[in-house]
């Protein structure tokens, strides 16, 4: 296994393990009939296997067209259509990529947009690529979410005036439902080329899907490896023993410890690439457990960073929290210490050693101070940050979530209290069909 969950840091015992396995068992069971709650959406399940293998070479294709023919890339999306793309490119890219010149990257520039409602961010990326050569790819089920129907708006138009009506429908890729939608209408009528949304995967599970799959391609990474990696977590994972199946123990391990009063599950990781995928993974569970007054609170951070601003609460606060953290065991890159002849900083001592090796020693020195403290530590070890493990990876967390929810009894794969803000929104702002709430809300 190149995955592997270490939960002998978390002051769990055997027996409490062996009592949660059962239901770990029939909530797993329910989630492969697919006859649950929500059974509608579990297309990831298979996905890595099942998916339409023609849109997946045409996405390469896609890709490779964009790469050879443009100098930024504007991938608009909000929620599960833009943070799981983002996670994966991010963690698999140089850190300062953008930053790099074009012969080094190999591929376009990628900015995110859509994923916000700030005046100041989309005006400022307006201004940075409007002089570029530049593509869309527009990622939205409807084509009628509000911010990033906005952002396309502005960069279709954009477009338009730079290119011309007719050269623009070649710059423009757009993601979205197979048969419905004012996005998939709009595709249609003026000939852009589109990949599906699957109708059964939810937004945030949607990463090995087209949603996720062409940002992440066009950003010069392996997919098909990416895949291959969920693929083999698709198989790993349907052992029912819980010594063989990682999934199962991050599970058992984490519901255990909910039931000892730990609601808040932090996130930690020490590698700087891996903040985003945080974010992911606090959109996957933070949609899929909260409802009905259920779920662990999903938080990260990004140590040792961290540390020196939220490593005194976690040290010393409220113990109503544990944390998992992401490991990886082998790295490509490092920076040697170098020696220096008057010693003033005092890191003489660690003069010749590699950052990778002072970083581990931090790992664990943090886990020891924290076991102290009395913070229950999940690890999580890959192999090693590539394609294929953050595939697994990402498999790994959905798989995880799916069966987590339903031990908590909830519907993983809705989100209903999303849509509470909208509709005050829209009222507020006064569209159409909301009048008799906007009216209820003035006089509030």
């Amino acid at each position: 296994m190149t995955l592997k969950v270490d939960y002998s840091n978390t002051m769990i015992k055997q027996e409490e393990i062996d009592n949660i396995y059962k239901q770990i068992i029939l909530a797993d069971s329910i989630l492969k009939s697919k006859e649950g709650p929500g059974s509608d959406y579990l297309g990831w399940l298979d996905y890595p296997v099942s998916h339409d293998k023609e849109e997946f070479e045409r996405i390469i294709k896609a890709a490779e067209y964009i790469k050879e023919n443009c100098e930024v890339l504007i991938v608009i999306g909000i929620g599960g259509s833009y943070l799981g793309s983002k996670a994966v490119i991010d963690a698999l890219s140089p850190i300062f990529v953008n930053e790099l010149d074009e012969k080094e990257r190999k591929a376009p520039k990628i900015y995110f947009a859509g994923q916000n409602i700030s005046g100041k961010y989309l005006k400022q990326l307006y201004e940075l690529v409007k002089d570029k050569n530049i593509m869309v790819n527009v990622i939205s089920k409807s084509g009628t979410t509000t911010e990033p129907a906005i952002a396309f708006r502005v960069f279709k138009a954009l477009l338009e005036e730079k290119y011309g009506k007719e050269a623009s429908k070649k710059r423009i890729f757009v993601t979205t439902d197979k048969s419905r939608g004012a996005l998939k209408t709009m595709a249609e009528e003026q000939g852009y080329e589109s990949f599906v949304i699957p109708d059964n995967v939810g937004g945030r599970f949607s990463v090995h899907t087209a949603v996720g799959l062409l940002p992440i391609a066009a950003a010069g990474i392996d997919i098909r490896a990416f895949m291959k990696g969920a693929e083999d977590s698709m198989k790993e994972y349907t052992s029912e023993k819980i010594e063989e199946n990682a999934c199962y123990q991050y599970v058992a391990a984490r519901n255990v410890l909910l039931r000892k009063s730990k609601e808040i599950e932090i996130m930690v990781n020490y590698e700087p690439e891996m903040t985003m995928f945080a974010e992911w993974w606090k959109q996957l569970f933070g949609e899929s457990e909260g409802k009905e007054g259920k779920g662990i609170f999903p938080v990260s951070v990004n140590n040792s960073t961290d540390l020196h601003s939220l490593g005194q609460i976690i040290q010393d606060g409220k113990r109503n929290i544990f944390e998992s953290v992401i490991v990886f065991e082998n790295h490509e890159d490092d920076s040697i210490i170098p020696s220096d002849t008057e010693d003033l900083d005092g890191l003489n001592y660690i003069a010749g050693m590699g950052m990778n090796y002072v970083n581990q020693k931090a790992f664990e020195g943090t886990l020891l101070a924290h076991i102290d403290g009395g913070v229950p530590n999940i690890i999580i070890r890959v192999d090693k940050l590539d394609a294929y493990n953050i595939g697994r990876l990402v498999y790994f967390y959905e798989r995880a979530c799916g069966i987590s929810g339903y031990i908590l009894g909830v519907n993983p794969f809705d989100q209903p209290g999303v849509e509470a803000y909208k509709k005050n929104m829209f009222a507020l702002l006064g569209k159409k069909g909301y009048e008799e709430l906007a009216a209820s809300l003035k006089n509030r």
